[in-house]
């Protein structure tokens, strides 16, 4: 055996991605450098790592086995890096985040200056729906964890960053005839909703069960970008998170609808495991916003609170 750490983590790419196209994608390599590295990682082994089933690329049972045993190798080497770092007085590691996808309009916001201060920091933000964000927190894959909607079923501490303004949009052809709408307006008109799992349909159905309004009309859509693209098409209208909008609602491509009892008003919280023990990185993190958060607030999104 004489593989190299390049080709561990080029074949730990593959199979994370299960695509070669991919992989090189995220790696900012060319597909036959993928390739190449792939096979001379191969050709170290009599069994094979991959089979290729039409124009997929699988991964084989021996295969996912050696990309456990290289996860761990490159995580080790990962650790040597920051550990050197370290000792020449950097803070270093990785930070490990999740945040459901409206949250991408707010988290980038809390981390900037944390980051530019501590260069030997690597950060992992992904961004997907809430069910997705709450199963990462659940397995301990992430350090926290944001959403606007707190789990029920889990233990966690929570660090409220700002509020979450949900209100009733339309486009720009939406003919406002009344100062303030009444719940009816809900019957009148064609409701967009954002896909089981997300936060944002769970809080608007909420609304609707506890007001007992009737929705005669919807459409369901899997993305805050292509609900907020539906009403600007004139598709709809949607009960939409403000902080999403502020372009739009600028440009005059959005419009809010006044309604009584409207906006919904959550809170963006920051959440991690009960009992949690955190990395030096994610311990700085939390000192950091406990000191910087109203300054942050303040400078990056007054905007957003003087709306109404």
């Amino acid at each position: 055996m004489n593989y190299t750490l390049h080709q561990l983590q080029v074949f730990l790419k593959v199979t994370q991605t299960e695509s070669i196209t991919k992989a090189a994608e995220e790696l900012h390599l060319t597909q036959p450098a993928v390739s190449i590295q792939l096979k001379n990682f191969q050709e170290q082994f009599d069994i094979p790592l991959t089979e290729v089933v039409g124009r997929k690329l699988y991964i084989t049972d021996f295969g996912k086995e050696i990309a456990l045993a290289a996860e761990k190798i490159v995580e080790q080497v990962n650790a040597i890096n920051f550990k050197t770092a370290s000792f020449k007085g950097q803070l270093t590691g990785r930070l490990k985040i999740s945040v459901v996808s409206t949250g991408k309009y707010v988290m980038p916001y809390f981390l900037a200056d944390f980051l530019k201060a501590n260069p030997g920091i690597e950060l992992k933000l992904d961004v997907t729906n809430k069910a997705m964000v709450i199963n990462s927190l659940d397995e301990n894959e992430i350090d926290f964890a944001l959403v606007s909607i707190l789990p029920e079923a889990m233990q966690v501490e929570a660090i409220p960053l700002m509020e979450n303004k949900l209100y009733l949009v339309a486009n720009k052809d939406f003919d406002l005839i009344q100062k303030v709408y009444g719940k009816e307006i809900f019957e009148k008109i064609t409701l967009i909703f954002r896909e089981h799992g997300s936060g944002t349909r769970l809080t608007m159905e909420r609304y609707l069960r506890k007001n007992n309004i009737p929705v005669s009309k919807k459409l369901e859509l899997t993305s805050n970008e292509a609900v907020k693209q539906a009403v600007i098409a004139g598709l709809g209208c949607s009960v939409m998170p403000l902080i999403g909008l502020r372009n739009e609602i600028k440009d005059g491509d959005l419009k809010i609808i006044p309604v009584n009892d409207l906006p919904i008003v959550t809170t963006w919280n920051l959440i991690y495991l009960k009992n949690k023990r955190f990395s030096p990185v994610a311990e700085a993190f939390l000192e950091y916003l406990h000191l910087e958060k109203e300054n942050i607030i303040k400078q990056y999104f007054n905007w957003f609170e003087g709306v109404h």
